[in-house]
């Protein structure tokens, strides 16, 4: 994939291996004539923020032309306190390519030589080891994208061939010299929102596979719970037409499509005093569920599409307008779209969660299955209990995932002296969203597995032939529960399935 000027989809470079630099000379001269435009200024004496000023609160003290390389070595220098759980080196590059995106826009005042940096982290799989906290999503990312510009200057560890190496020693044996940075380009680096962003792209792909697999849940309960699937029929969300209800609508239906078990349209209404316990209507979160997953779809669009603005977008400060001759201070850097997407996207896990929790206690519990007893016992011996303790993890998980939904982007955070005095918080939103994902993974292992065992209880040959599939798929590597045993290494087990997409 080659990167320069022009606007990408995230789509398009995150499972890319090759990501290569546009190198004809209009595009460097283009980015060259930026960072030429900016030294003309300074070498006249002119203050500019963070290239001849301090940072910050600091802004008001001047710092001399000569001055202006010491002042970026500085900066990535003092910003290397990031703490708590490394991100992974999926994120690392990501990252790494989402900041050589924004910088590639000729906005920022760097050279092509610091973008070649950029391009041989990555071609050369040389991915920084970057503390995941530390940043409150204002100013940028800056101590995150420190970690970024240390390795560029040949500082601090980096992923190397799946191994945390200083970079000082990787550059040795590759033959790689430093880089040293001139005027405004470890600021360009650092004074951006790729840390955020990079880890809303990664979750949001995980996520994605979460949320089709919560439908084949879905779907399998509409079955094994004998549901009528009215509510599922296009009529219905055509007269509400969000698209992602419809989405969701057509997704379930046509996973429930030629099951022996579930009523057909409008079924009830013929046989209704013919079944003596059969209600008209099912519960809320049974034929609720397109209303309730579709909103999830939308917001996901609507933040998938944030993210892809943000990642294209010029985010840091200030920024060099080389062709109207002008230099702007601005506040590009500050993350409140991929916060308040984030935000959005924890309470949509949160409600999804709400939502199986309420499904599996309806399969699992003998008043409401239609018939598949008590806690899903094959074996019906007193002295047995099936699901119960499955159900009580499911549920303790649930809590785990809808405590995090608390908007992180109204926990805005006063520092540096009261100068960053309103923040994003956004790189936490992110880290908040992606903490939800095992959770939800590990209650989506428990639904399928006692969804494995409705189909037991109810038989495989009534089952969609999607059902069928999943079932298959699970019985392959899981027993059906007939006596009490421990179920942590099935858990186990499924969730890798999950991870991988075996249920979606």
């Amino acid at each position: 994939m080659i990167i320069d000027n022009s606007a990408v989809s995230y789509k398009n470079f995150i499972y890319e291996d090759e990501i290569k630099l546009n190198d004809s000379k209009e595009f460097i001269d283009f980015i060259n004539a930026g960072h030429d435009f900016l030294i003309e200024n300074i070498s006249k004496g002119r203050p500019i923020y963070g290239v001849t000023t301090g940072y910050g609160e600091a802004g008001q003290n001047y710092a001399a032309f000569e001055e202006a390389e010491e002042l970026q070595y500085n900066l990535f220098s003092f910003h290397g306190c990031g703490v708590g759980e490394y991100l992974s080196a999926d994120v690392s590059r990501i990252m790494t390519t989402v900041r050589m995106i924004s910088l590639c826009k000729g906005k920022s005042g760097i050279s092509y030589d610091l973008l070649k940096r950029f391009e041989l982290l990555l071609s050369k799989k040389i991915y920084p080891l970057i503390p995941s906290q530390g940043s409150v999503g204002a100013s940028g990312d800056l101590t995150p994208l420190s970690y970024i510009a240390a390795a560029i200057a040949g500082e601090r560890e980096v992923i190397y061939k799946g191994e945390t190496r200083a970079t000082v020693d990787v550059y040795k044996e590759l033959g790689i010299t430093p880089y040293t940075f001139k005027p405004k380009e470890a600021l360009a680096v650092m004074n951006g929102t790729a840390a955020m962003s990079a880890i809303a792209i990664d979750s949001i792909e995980k996520f994605e596979i979460l949320l089709a697999s919560s439908e084949s849940f879905v779907a399998s309960v509409f079955e094994l719970l004998l549901c009528d699937t009215t509510p599922l029929e296009p009529f219905v969300h055509d007269s509400k037409p969000f698209d992602g209800q419809r989405k969701t609508a057509a997704n379930i239906l046509k996973k429930c499509a030629d099951s022996k078990l579930t009523h057909e349209a409008f079924g009830r209404y013929e046989n209704f005093h013919l079944e003596a316990e059969q209600n008209i209507q099912d519960r809320y979160s049974i034929r609720c569920s397109p209303q309730v997953l579709g909103v999830v779809h939308d917001n996901l669009a609507i933040a998938k599409k944030w993210i892809e603005t943000e990642i294209n977008g010029v985010n840091d400060n200030p920024l060099i307008d080389h062709i109207g001759k002008k230099i702007y201070t601005s506040g590009n850097f500050y993350g409140g779209y991929i916060a308040h997407a984030m935000d959005t996207m924890r309470i949509c896990v949160g409600n999804l969660a709400d939502l199986l929790d309420k499904e599996f206690g309806l399969l699992v519990d003998h008043k409401f299955n239609k018939g598949l007893g008590e806690s899903l016992k094959l074996n019906k011996k007193s002295t047995h209990h099936g699901f119960k303790a499955m159900q009580i993890t499911l549920s303790s998980l649930t809590a785990d995932v809808i405590m995090n939904t608390v908007p992180a982007s109204l926990h805005s955070r006063p520092t540096e002296s009261f100068n960053q005095d309103k923040v994003s918080m956004g790189t936490t939103a992110a880290l908040h969203f992606a903490k939800q994902l095992p959770d939800l993974t590990n209650m989506l292992s428990i639904a399928i597995i006692g969804m494995a065992q409705g189909v037991d209880l109810r038989g495989k040959e009534n089952c969609s032939e999607f059902l069928q599939k999943n079932y298959e798929t699970i019985r392959a590597k899981v027993e059906k529960l007939t006596n009490d045993r421990r179920m942590d290494i099935d858990i186990k087990v499924i969730n890798k399935m999950i991870l991988q997409g075996k249920f979606a």
